[in-house]
């Protein structure tokens, strides 16, 4: 079998194609076979020595991967939910950048028939963490106004369909024009291109009084603003600091910026409890890996989520694909800031 294994941080020259024997599934898992994993920016990250998780989980080497989608091939004792030659999705902590591997059962779901395995592999991570966002901490309300960063990208995409379909009227902030139509297709109410218009001005615009959900992964750039947008009880979510991070048009093959990181992180915001007691909101941040030890949010969170897919009220995510001998130019695809989708 083949695997993508990372021994040091560092740049895409650090993923390197590994053969290793085929696991055998212990008690209680499943060996699928992988015939398309999700690539998320937090496996960038991951690559680049910075995520937290990552190193308390695993540490060096490490194969990336929260997410694949393929075939069950082999069923480890007392594994009895699903049959050899199923379709599934799992949920990985690490480890999906393989061609096959051993997954719990509780973490693999079945493919819902008509849902192609390239987009399956593209759900489990962004939107169970638009789900956590919205429904678990921020607990969304149908009259709720909500402001989604990155709108365009893979949780971004996730969260404007979760909150549109539960009522809120939705403002998607993109970041170059041909991002605009995606949030737009799948609900947004309104669509703010920060390329070509002043992003505060418009956000207040649309809503004088504030917004009642902000969801924002981009670090210091707007978090700072996007907490003085909140109305009266308004919770910000926070899941990312992608504005510290290299981008890939920089020259640096993916390796992480210093002096970038360490200017980013002074100019990041620090939030005093007491100031939001007085002004009546809220922040919150999390990780989706580290609820790996809470299956009782994260699997009726996917049976839902897999559930609303096969009806049709929510849409799979457009997708790039790419061979897993080019794992590299994916990850350079991603941290271009061009993608949109998964």
């Amino acid at each position: 079998m083949k695997r993508i294994v990372i021994h040091r941080a560092g740049g895409y020259r650090q993923l390197r194609i590994e053969q290793q024997a085929t696991p055998q599934p212990a008690p209680g898992e499943l060996l699928i076979a992988v015939s398309h994993i999700g690539v998320n920016y937090a496996d960038c990250i991951v690559r680049m020595g910075l995520y937290a998780s990552a190193k308390q989980y695993v540490g060096w080497p490490i194969t990336p991967g929260f997410e694949v989608a393929g075939q069950v091939i082999a069923r480890g004792q007392g594994a009895e939910q699903f049959a050899v030659g199923d379709d599934v999705i799992a949920v990985t902590l690490f480890g999906g950048y393989s061609s096959q591997l051993c997954v719990p059962e509780a973490q693999v779901f079945r493919r819902p028939e008509g849902l192609p395995p390239a987009q399956a592999a593209g759900i489990p991570a962004v939107f169970l963490t638009a789900w956590m966002a919205l429904r678990e901490l921020a607990h969304q309300r149908a009259t709720e106004r909500v402001l989604i960063h990155s709108a365009a990208g893979g949780v971004g995409s996730a969260a404007v369909q979760l909150a549109s379909l539960a009522g809120a009227e939705v403002t998607a902030v993109v970041g170059a024009p041909h991002k605009r139509a995606l949030p737009a297709e799948l609900g947004a109410a309104n669509v703010i291109d920060k390329s070509t218009e002043d992003l505060w001005q418009r956000a207040d615009a649309i809503a004088p009084e504030g917004y009642d959900i902000i969801l924002d992964a981009n670090g210091a750039s707007t978090l700072a603003h996007s907490y003085a947008r909140l109305a009266p009880l308004g919770r910000l979510m926070v899941y990312g600091f992608h504005s510290m991070m290299t981008r890939s048009h920089d020259g640096s093959a993916g390796r992480p910026d210093w002096p970038r990181l360490i200017a980013t992180w002074l100019r990041t915001p620090r939030f005093n409890p007491l100031r939001m007691t007085q002004e009546n909101r809220s922040v919150m941040g999390f990780n989706l890996s580290f609820l790996s030890t809470r299956p009782d949010l994260l699997i009726p969170a996917m049976h839902q989520i897999l559930e609303w897919l096969s009806s049709g009220q929510l849409r799979p995510l457009p997708v790039q694909e790419f061979a897993l001998d080019d794992v590299a130019e994916a990850h350079r695809t991603l941290e271009s800031a061009q993608t949109t989708g998964k």
